[in-house]
């Protein structure tokens, strides 16, 4: 299975989405990470601890993606249109990670605006870094994609502090000593299951 994380806006947890995606799916069968962004944060993250997969830079792909079960890009943010063809047509899921505020929102109508006129849908939106209760951001991000019929995760992943230790760490959010890191953890493996459901 080849799943890939795509934004027009930074600042979404794509990375730490992609990560925590192939941490889930490295539990199901041999998991690669491909770390197609500019900023090599993947990469990074990799070298700062140890991670349960093999982190390849975009231009290794090719030699080692055929030796794994399951395949997880993360893509350089703000895809232009060809690039978003290619990453629709390249793969069995294309991740949306957006935060619930107006700018990515807005950002992320965009993108699938482009997917639309492309015909694809093999996309799936997944709201992260969404803002504790009481603030309702989150479930009213939520209901308006849900009126415009875009699909979505049902889970999504909170704002957890601890999602930042884990980068510097160079560790999956689980391993993390933080009174969070379970919950949070939880919250992608919810994602895991909807995506190999």
């Amino acid at each position: 299975m080849i799943i890939t994380l795509a934004s027009f806006k930074g600042g979404v947890a794509k990375t730490t989405s992609a990560i925590h995606i192939a941490c889930y799916l490295s539990q199901k069968g041999s998991t690669l990470l491909v770390d197609g962004d500019p900023n090599h944060s993947a990469t990074g993250w990799a070298k700062r601890g140890a991670l349960p997969f093999k982190v390849v830079d975009l231009l290794q792909a090719t030699m080692h993606s055929r030796n794994f079960d399951h395949v997880v890009i993360d893509t350089a943010a703000r895809p232009s249109h060809e690039d978003l063809e290619a990453l629709a047509d390249g793969c069995n899921l294309l991740i949306l990670p957006t935060t619930p505020d107006a700018l990515a929102m807005d950002a992320l109508l965009q993108t699938v605006g482009a997917l639309k006129s492309l015909g694809s849908d093999r996309y799936r939106v997944l709201l992260t870094i969404i803002p504790p209760a009481p603030r309702l951001t989150g479930q009213q991000a939520r209901e308006a994609l849900e009126a415009e019929g875009i699909p979505l995760f049902q889970h999504g992943i909170r704002r957890f502090a601890v999602y930042e230790k884990a980068a510097l760490e160079g560790l999956p959010v689980y391993q993390v000593k933080d009174r969070s890191s379970k919950i949070a953890w939880r919250e992608y493996q919810e994602v895991g299951k909807e995506i190999l459901s």
